[in-house]
């Protein structure tokens, strides 16, 4: 062993590989997407490091292409919960006592392998199962997982450095950082690869176990990163993966009674029943379950007459209509003035026009489906709704269809009203609502922004006038955990930017940062003492 604590440099975020028309990184993730999409996968449970299949089981398909089967995964029931329990709890001794250069040493490994050989593999299972274009594959499923892979080791290094000062000779004291006593259970959504590979590997490193439903939609990209995690020498029964429904799956976990932690990213109604359950049994738990959770967001841009037009309706584009709206940091609502809003619907709208729907192995589209049938009716209705309703306009697109894939126009509603129903709740996909205001009403209708949504997630500011950016700052000091000035309120990166919300958004414990290390830890002091004393009398005692 050596005789000093090993140092995990600092961290470089990894480079966006562009996949340009006629280079040999497009020519290699095209190769591979045809592979995959030519070949069923059959993905079974993986328990303990064994593969486990229930006989139960539900199709993996491509939104854009709804009849294409890509394969099948089996789904987990009480019974397979309780083994996979069994498992974290089996391997948790062995895991928490392992030196934490060896722990981070995996993922440090995990991060080369899919900078590597699986790079073009998980992002064409992105592109293919979850609908994304090359580019939202690329900084999501390879450059921010690798990122959390190799930013996390070095923020736990910091963790653990993290002393007392030295006390006068004859004392020690130190802080040792336990990892949470029981198993974590990490939930993770279909839209980032990303998050999928973080919830459960950033507890892990931290030295707990983990039992880990992946989204029912998007189980195919959780096997791969399972299997880069094997690959890179993750102990058997460390991460339990165990998809299947939110009741099947979530009910029995929550029920457990070595629950020690959640980490979720989904809906806040799901969120907030997980953190009631939570409530509701807390005198069975053998230690009180850290909760941690990024929710929803409606997340708005708003403009100030100052504001340079082409900047504002690019970043609208961007910021709504990338990966079809499904990011929970997604531009749903805009506040624009009147003396500004013409020369920006004009920009806006010239460039919706161009903008192409499609089949993700068509590198020409820049947008492609909604994850599934659920989705799209959730958002048509909306958009339904907007067309029949007398205070709001859908001024561009609002058409779609699902006869082929789940294929929504990018759509932009404009608002009489700033509290209409598309200005307030959370939509999920390419609709964004305009709200047209009064110049002078700039300071109000910030209150308003304020005020509108009980969402907290991102928001963004766009004006050249510097004392209108510090009052939208000021306004908006609590709207939004990730706040942007003259810029999209999408694409967060990890070491730049630590993502998360408050209000209805989340617990805001930062994805990304030491700040969520944190939360998988539970530290106890040590006080030693070389000499002891020997008498229990104090100097002070004594006659003069």
């Amino acid at each position: 062993m050596p005789n000093s604590m090993p140092f995990i440099p600092d961290p470089i975020n990894e480079p966006i590989t562009p996949y340009a028309p006629g280079t040999p990184e497009r020519a290699a993730l095209q190769a591979k997407l045809k592979q995959i999409a030519n070949k069923k996968v059959e993905v079974p449970l993986i328990i303990g490091g064994k593969r486990v299949r229930t006989g139960k089981t539900a199709n993996l398909v491509c939104p854009h292409e709804h009849e294409h089967v890509l394969g099948k995964y089996h789904k987990g029931d009480a019974k397979t919960v309780e083994r996979a329990i069994a498992a974290a709890k089996k391997a948790w001794p062995e895991w928490a006592l392992m030196p934490w250069e060896h722990r981070m040493a995996i993922f440090l490994k995990a991060a080369e392998l899919l900078a590597g050989p699986y790079r073009d593999t998980l992002n064409a299972v992105t592109m293919l199962n979850q609908s994304k274009n090359a580019f939202q594959a690329e900084i999501d499923s390879a450059c921010e997982l690798i990122d959390f892979w190799r930013f996390n080791p070095w923020y736990a290094q910091q963790v653990y450095e993290q002393q007392p000062p030295m006390q006068p000779t004859g004392i020690w004291n130190y802080v040792e950082q336990r990892p949470l006593e029981g198993f974590v259970f990490a939930v993770t959504p279909f839209n980032f690869t990303s998050i999928a590979g973080n919830l459960p590997t950033a507890p892990a490193m931290m030295g707990n176990t983990v039992v880990w439903k992946p989204a029912s939609s998007a189980v195919y990209n959780a096997y791969i990163i399972m299997e880069i995690l094997n690959k890179a020498g993750l102990p058997d029964g460390v991460i339990n993966m165990v998809p299947g429904s939110g009741g099947s799956i979530g009910n029995p976990v929550m029920a457990s009674p070595d629950l020690a932690g959640v980490h979720f990213t989904g809906s806040t109604a799901v969120f907030q029943n997980m953190w009631k359950v939570v409530g509701e049994n807390i005198a069975k738990y053998q230690s009180y379950p850290r909760i941690v959770g990024e929710t929803g967001g409606k997340d708005f841009v708003f403009v100030h007459a100052s504001a340079e037009a082409d900047a504002v309706a690019t970043a609208l584009v961007r910021g709504a209509f990338e990966y079809q709206g499904q990011k929970c940091s997604a531009a749903s609502r805009a506040y624009l003035p009147k003396s500004l809003w013409p020369k920006v619907s004009k920009k806006l709208y010239s460039m919706l026009e161009t903008i192409t729907i499609g089949d993700v192995q068509d590198f020409t589209n820049f947008m492609n489906a909604v994850i599934d049938q659920n989705a799209y009716n959730d958002i048509t209705g909306y958009i339904k709704y907007a067309k029949r309703h007398a205070n709001a306009k859908v001024e561009f697109g609002g058409g779609f269809s699902d006869k082929v894939g789940y294929f929504i126009e990018p759509t932009v509603i404009v608002a009489k009203d700033p509290h209409f129903k598309t200005m307030e709740e959370e939509i999920f996909g390419p609709v964004l609502t305009i709200y047209v205001y009064n110049d002078k009403d700039y300071e109000k209708t910030l209150r308003i922004a304020n005020e509108t949504s009980p969402y907290a997630l991102t928001g963004a500011i766009f004006a050249t006038d510097r004392q209108a950016v510090v009052q939208a700052y000021a306004v908006l000091t609590h709207a939004a955990g990730n706040f942007y000035i003259n810029d999209k309120p999408t694409g967060a990166v990890v070491g730049q930017q630590p993502f998360g919300g408050s209000r209805a958004s989340g617990t805001n414990d930062k994805a990304g940062s030491m700040i969520n290390l944190l939360r998988w830890v539970s530290p106890r002091t040590v006080k030693e003492t070389f000499c002891p004393p020997t008498d229990y009398r104090y100097p002070f005692l004594g006659r003069d």
